[in-house]
């Protein structure tokens, strides 16, 4: 499924002439119930994303949850992600910087824009000067999120800043114990972040959403992808000539 969904992706991205990373989770430490699916097993999966990035010769990200995940995934994988909930985790951020991979810091959804300053000083402070900021979204009351796109100017200060688009549309903490989404603002969402001279964006898709293994209920179909990039990129061009 990951070799088929990054040719399709590469596909369009090579057309669009768009730099494309791709992104893979070796394990989904962070579930709502213990029955929740979590992986098919560590190193098949980082073989997988390592495959990929031979395959297509592309860069590729994973998440990391415990300092011994930081050398274990590097060896496969081009950039490190500390997960929103794991960002203040001193110890973990040090031991993803110390690999000497890029390390994307993704926004505490209970964290300001300005509070980031201090995740990427870590990664600097541990002699890397590679870091990147993922915003996802701010928790707003129990069950939902809200992107606070005055964020984006403040984080760029810091470092490169990418919007996580589907992430940012999530429904936590639904009683069903399954993650709720409202992906039809996908689009409203990514554009918004393309006016505001995002340096990258974050998109969950799949050919399938609705029997994806994880964050169906925010994922964008892999059909509308080609169409919502195109208009995407049509704005960029126009901002820039601005």
């Amino acid at each position: 499924m990951a070799l088929r969904i990054a040719e399709k992706v590469i596909t369009i991205t090579d057309k669009l002439k768009i730099p494309y990373v791709f992104k893979g989770s070796f394990k989904k430490a962070n579930r709502s119930r213990v029955d929740s699916f979590t992986g098919i097993g560590d190193l098949k999966a980082l073989e997988i994303l390592k495959k990929v990035s031979e395959t297509f010769a592309v860069p590729t990200v994973t998440d990391i949850h415990e300092v011994s995940d930081a050398a274990k995934a590097a060896a496969y994988v081009d950039v490190l992600q500390i997960p929103a909930f794991l960002v203040r985790q001193t110890d973990l951020v040090v031991a993803a910087a110390k690999t000497g991979k890029v390390v994307n810091l993704k926004k505490g959804q209970f964290m300001s824009p300005e509070a980031m300053q201090h995740a990427v000083k870590k990664v600097h402070d541990s002699g890397n000067p590679k870091a990147w900021i993922t915003d996802r979204g701010t928790m707003f009351g129990y069950q939902d999120m809200i992107v606070d796109f005055r964020g984006i100017p403040t984080m760029r200060q810091y470092a490169p800043t990418v919007l996580d688009v589907t992430h940012s549309l999530q429904q936590p903490n639904q009683s069903s114990g399954v993650t709720g989404g409202r992906p039809e603002m996908i689009e409203t969402i990514a554009r918004a972040g393309v006016v505001n001279n995002v340096d990258g964006l974050f998109i969950e898709t799949h050919f399938d959403p609705a029997n994806a293994k994880s964050d169906g209920a925010n994922m964008l179909d892999l059909e509308h992808l080609e169409p919502l990039l195109s208009n995407l990129v049509a704005i960029r061009k126009t901002i820039q000539t601005l």
